[in-house]
């Protein structure tokens, strides 16, 4: 009687189990059914231990609930007012239909080998040892021969990464670590930007903690880091190469507690990313099996975090059976937290608990997105650099910057700009070189374009934002309000295309469009002749799969190019 992928796996259950967890989940239904407007019906508490005890571990259960229409709420799960009644109806009309025919059965039915496993896994008790956390012994399910050796190489893998990040917690390290780091003028700078996002929202709830760690992955990229590729030879100062590659499919990164949003925050120092969790399956292609997370107090099998493809990501776990994992990390975090207070033991459940629904539920990101959670936080996604206009151009710019001659040049009759991408910073050659810093100050329009730095390659270009279809920006230049013309314009552009990006492009001058390309050469145009004004566009589009973005650039140059332009414009004048 099932119509539902969640139902379905429910039935698979053993029939006590699956009597007990129908008769709340048809509780759950029928209070809203029958109470509609009141509240208290709508919301279940992730804590509560009839929840956490009784309807968590079980599978097919939570889903059920988000099959009925709940959604999760930080700490609840919540039947909102806009939640379809009628889906809710369906899910529970076919939770009932299958409970009634089990009881007028009466045949228990029998747990698959997997379900019993599961549930064996779920119950073993921890092992008990007054042993030091570090070194403390885990017992371990019935292994099979053939699989006894993958499940000790990664018995041997686990208990290596909790003693190593205890190196983490020795305090002369964390001293020597901090010496580096610049708290202060870090401090500073988030006290600034969580003012901004306090006035820019009112009800804006974070606190100085997750400001404070965007400064401090800011700092460690663009500051503290630098990426090493060929080391200088110690003899003859020129590249090396290496002779032969040692590769390990792997990656690491940082977890942090946010306080203020009650959940743990993917935190990648190296890619200066925060709160972006499917960075490496979607942003990079990566084929995820096996992502765990370790600190002082537990061991977390995070991967669900990382993946919006749970499906494939089940396919790929192979080395070791899911129910020994998940005893084998149950009897570490007995191990590690047996000193702790059982105030902090109680946090840490309900931490946990939080993140195994967050985990129950995949992400369905749009074009572009990474994963990290955005609603109702405009001004977390904003400090994250992910939405604020002066970095990303996501939105079009209403009025911009017109070049119009100064005194100098229109007594020189010349008025000669350049950029520089790696400086980032114009140099107006015919106004006594003066520079104007930031790519986007001389900008007349913008629409989807940023400056990108690719640290670890040394080189910079304008692309589009991640996620669009179509990037623009334009220069314009007015002589008419000074009483000029143009005699000739002369324009040197640099863009790059990979597979099927494309780049366009053109000036306009009236009614009059020129197309020209951006091949680093100067052209000259004397059709603009006689002209007053004219506006320079350059169009960026095309491109293939999630980084599409990257295959249209504008100005890529070496970031050790520092005195080569790749814009230059170049422009006569007469009277009028």
């Amino acid at each position: 009687m099932a119509v539902s992928p969640a139902v379905t796996t429910l039935c698979e259950n053993p029939n006590e189990v699956f009597l007990d967890v129908a008769k709340l989940l048809l509780t759950y239904a029928d209070n809203i059914l029958r109470y509609p407007n009141e509240e208290k019906y709508r919301s279940i508490r992730i804590g509560n231990p009839t929840f956490s005890t009784k309807l968590l571990p079980i599978k097919g259960a939570v889903e059920c609930l988000f099959e009925m229409g709940f959604e999760e709420a930080e700490t609840h799960l919540v039947f909102s007012k806009s939640a379809s009644v009628e889906q809710l109806k369906l899910i529970r009309e076919s939770i009932a239909a299958e409970r009634d025919q089990r009881l007028c059965e009466g045949q228990p039915v029998q747990p698959t080998a997997q379900a019993a496993k599961a549930s064996t896994s779920a119950s073993a008790s921890a092992p008990e040892s007054s042993a030091a956390a570090s070194s403390q012994p885990v017992s371990l399910l019935p292994l099979q021969p053939s699989s006894l050796e993958n499940s000790m190489s990664f018995f041997v893998t686990l208990q290596s990464n909790v003693q190593h990040v205890m190196l983490y917690e020795n305090p002369e390290l964390q001293q020597k670590a901090r010496s580096h780091i610049p708290h202060q003028q870090l401090s500073s700078a988030a006290e600034h930007k969580l003012k901004e996002a306090k006035e820019a929202d009112p009800e804006f709830k974070l606190g100085i903690e997750d400001f404070l760690v965007l400064e401090l992955l800011r700092w460690f990229k663009q500051d503290f880091f630098s990426w090493v590729d060929c080391l200088p030879c110690s003899s003859c100062k020129g590249p090396t190469q290496n002779a032969s590659s040692l590769n390990f499919p792997d990656h690491v990164w940082t977890e942090i507690y946010s306080v203020s949003q009650r959940r743990w925050l993917h935190c990648d120092s190296c890619e200066n990313g925060c709160d972006k969790p499917l960075l490496y399956e979607v942003g990079w292609g990566k084929k995820l099996a096996y992502v765990l997370a370790f600190s002082k107090d537990q061991v977390v099998d995070v991967t669900w975090r990382y993946s919006c493809k749970h499906p494939e990501v089940l396919s790929r776990r192979t080395r070791v059976q899911e129910a020994w994992l998940l005893h084998t990390i149950n009897g570490l975090n007995a191990s590690r937290q047996q000193s702790l207070s059982p105030d902090r033991k109680k946090e840490l459940t309900e931490r946990l608990l939080v993140e195994l629904v967050e985990f129950i539920s995949p992400k369905k990101p749009k074009p572009g997105e990474l994963g990290g959670r955005n609603s109702g936080s405009l001004a977390w996604r904003t400090a994250r650099g992910e939405t604020r206009q002066a970095d990303t151009g996501t939105s079009k710019q209403a009025a911009g910057y017109v070049f119009t001659p100064t005194e100098k040049e229109k007594s020189d009759r010349l008025l000669h700009v350049c950029y520089n991408a790696a400086k980032d910073q114009y140099c107006r050659v015919s106004n006594n070189s003066e520079v104007i810093p930031s790519w986007d100050q001389c900008v007349w329009r913008k629409e989807s374009v940023f400056r990108k730095v690719e640290d670890d390659w040394q080189m910079v270009y304008i692309a589009r934002t991640e996620g669009s279809s179509m990037g623009k920006i334009s220069w314009k230049f007015d002589f008419a309000p000074a009483g000029m013309k143009i005699k000739s314009v002369s324009i040197m552009a640099s863009s790059q295309t990979f597979h099927s990006g494309k780049v366009c492009w053109h000036l306009q001058a009236g009614q009059i469009t020129t197309e020209f390309s951006g091949d680093g050469k100067m052209q000259s145009f004397q059709s603009l002749s006689g002209s007053s004004e004219f506006t320079i566009v350059a169009g960026l589009s095309g491109g293939e799969e999630e980084t599409s973005w990257q295959h249209s650039q504008l100005f890529r140059q070496s970031l050790k190019e520092m005195e080569e332009s790749s814009f230059e414009i170049l422009i006569h004048l007469d009277n009028a």
